[in-house]
């Protein structure tokens, strides 16, 4: 009885959603005028307004409500994570003031109106529309979490995917999507507590008696006739249909939907720090950083170069063909740290111990020096400074078939270190803790990340049992 007064609830709601949607458009519309005049109070310590702040705060109104329109700030939000709202929302305040900065210029008015009030109107009214949605959204969490204001789920298919769907969605409660059943051909449950409701036949009328909101296709991809089956036996109802894409056996990387030339996209495996402005702030931080640093350790470099040359004959500089960004070979600069004929035998890894190395070689080792030339690479565009550690070509070949998602490491520019160097996975240490730790950087990659990574090499230090 209880869990029936719940889901009349629930429907309440859900008939009401167009007046929360107002609800929602009016609360942002008195937090831009209230933020407004807040701003205002705070420079000048009067409400009096003139002429011409009263239309800029109408404007700045109008604009940010559109604004947050146009970048989808109403859309629903149940089951996305807040960050994708905070874009929204920052995209629509920031939006909102270039604009009206553009247009003060524009008419020669920027002169009327104070900066502090400006830039003040700005911060604030992104803190408020973003503390509220907040709020509000935990708010909503918690009661959906309760049973209340729920949307009914079928799920289409009771294999390995769709269990997959199941249990996602049980494990996240507060998105109020409770899952009522499988469609399937099998008579028993994969899932303790939710049945098998019927077939594919069935499914019009189980929609009806079971008020169901959404209908959930987590079909294999072999199975494109069920799936078209299923579209046509929905025709006539008017849920919501989603279909989940059998993703879950590859192996993904910044996995996320996109549109190409109009057509809906599924990227498995890519790097947001390829994409345009993350490309090139990546740039800028390589270029700036390295010509900085080359210039600070120049004495040093002079130095270490004068010591190879002394301790053995040779050449100062040690070239050594790695594997870069696209699977592009480079030569690898580093000081000479071992005699001439070190290699003769051949390549072989992990012996990096065992081969022929000088006094002084062993001391840059160690140190890690032997690596400092590697900033020329990186100034000529060859490296980075952060990212996962380059290999030979010879061992891409190998270990390409050996360790899964291997090749996923060359999706962007070889580095100097990186998260698997500071987290000591570096050396003749285990490739594939390595490799997850160089995945999961290129997963997680952000200016504030490489930063972290640069301050943890100096802040550990070069000197590592593993260096080599």
């Amino acid at each position: 009885m209880q869990d029936e007064e719940k889901v009349k609830k629930g429907l309440t709601l859900k008939e009401h959603s167009a007046s929360i949607g107002i609800s929602h458009r009016a609360l942002d519309i008195l937090c831009l005028f209230a933020t407004g005049l807040l701003s205002y109070w705070l420079r000048f310590s009067h409400f009096d307004l003139n002429i011409a702040y009263k239309n800029v705060l109408l404007l700045g109104v109008i604009i940010g409500a559109t604004l947050l329109s146009i970048f989808g700030g109403y859309r629903a939000w149940r089951g996305s994570s807040f960050t994708s709202e905070i874009k929204c929302v920052v995209s629509a305040t920031f939006g909102t003031f270039l604009l009206l900065v553009l247009s003060a210029f524009a008419t020669q008015t920027s002169e009327l109106y104070s900066r502090i009030w400006v830039a003040t109107w700005l911060a604030s009214s992104t803190f408020f529309i973003i503390g509220y949605r907040l709020i509000l959204r935990q708010s909503l969490g918690a009661l959906r979490a309760k049973g209340y204001n729920i949307r009914r789920v079928l799920i289409i298919g009771d294999g390995e995917l769709g269990q997959n769907v199941a249990n996602k969605l049980i494990q996240n409660p507060s998105m109020g999507l409770l899952v009522k059943g499988f469609i399937s051909k099998a008579n028993q449950s994969p899932i303790k507590d939710i049945p098998v409701v019927g077939s594919l036949e069935e499914i019009d009328q189980l929609v009806r008696d079971l008020h169901i909101d959404q209908v959930w296709i987590a079909l294999p991809m072999s199975e494109v006739a069920q799936m078209e089956k299923a579209q046509t036996a929905l025709a006539t109802s008017a849920v919501t249909i989603r279909m989940v894409p059998d993703i879950f056996g590859f192996q993904l990387l910044n996995h996320s939907v996109t549109e190409v030339a109009g057509l809906p996209v599924i990227n498995l495996s890519t790097s947001h720090m390829l994409e345009g402005k993350n490309r090139f702030l990546k740039s800028v931080e390589d270029k700036l950083l390295s010509s900085l640093i080359l210039l600070c350790i120049s004495p040093i470099m002079i130095t270490l170069a004068i010591g190879v040359k002394l301790s053995s004959p040779g050449p100062i500089f040690y070239r050594q063909e790695r594997v870069s960004w696209n699977g592009r070979s480079f030569n690898m600069l580093k000081f000479r740290s071992m005699s001439v004929d070190s290699e003769k035998d051949g390549i072989k890894w992990g012996g990096a111990t065992s081969m022929s190395v000088t006094k002084f070689g062993a001391f840059i080792r160690k140190t890690s020096l032997d690596e400092l030339p590697q900033f020329i690479n990186v100034l000529l565009g060859d490296m980075s400074i952060v990212g996962p550690r380059p290999e030979r070509t010879v061992f891409v070949d190998q270990f390409k078939h050996e360790i899964p998602g291997y090749m996923q490491k060359h999706m962007v520019k070889a580095g100097i270190t990186g998260w698997a160097q500071v987290n000591g996975w570096r050396g003749d240490t285990d490739l594939k803790k390595r490799i997850e730790c160089d995945l999961y950087y290129i997963e997680h990659w952000s200016i504030w990340f490489d930063l972290r990574i640069i301050f943890l090499t100096f802040w550990k230090g070069f000197i590592h049992k593993n260096a080599a």
